[in-house]
């Protein structure tokens, strides 16, 4: 399968999903930002789709990855992220959305499981994506960190060196 297949738009992601529910698979859903693909996001991106039959990333669109992080992110495009993660074969699917919260993708994703870093806990998670899942009885699970690995560790790192 080229990974390109992998990519559902956001308005196709209802068709999808119904497909999977009707296979009878269980599905893992996690979100974010996945600048700079690195071993934190890989051991995440193993440990998520462990959980289930299948894994769907939903993808902050360069927009919201500006929002959330500020000028100069993302360092990589939405399509270059998005291909980069859907050539992982821990990843089912990959959709792009372009809210800086997960709620519509996630209403139409409406995942059996629900993962988010440990940088999160059930308290810090966003209260409405918290109702979504449970509206439609998910299960909410919250991964280990590895730590030191983050993207802005990394950029930190590089602009570090780039000094020297």
């Amino acid at each position: 399968m080229n990974s390109r297949e992998k990519i559902i738009q956001l308005q196709d992601l209802p068709d999808w999903r119904e497909k999977v529910r009707a296979s009878g698979k269980k599905l893992v859903v996690t979100n974010g930002c996945f600048d700079l693909l690195h071993v934190g996001h890989v051991s995440y991106l193993e440990a998520a789709r462990n959980l289930g039959d299948l894994l769907l990333v939903g993808l902050n669109s360069d927009s919201s990855v500006r929002s959330l992080k500020g000028e100069g992110r993302p360092v990589n495009t939405e399509v270059d992220r998005a291909i980069v993660l859907a050539a992982l074969e821990c990843v089912s699917a990959v959709t792009i959305f372009s809210d800086t919260r997960a709620v519509r993708f996630l209403e139409l994703a409406r995942p059996d499981i629900y993962v988010k870093g440990g940088d999160y806990t059930i308290e810090t998670l966003d209260k409405n994506e918290r109702e979504i899942v449970e509206k439609y009885n998910g299960k909410i699970i919250i991964l280990p960190v590895v730590p030191g690995k983050s993207t802005t560790a990394l950029l930190n790192k590089m602009m570090q060196q780039a000094k020297l």
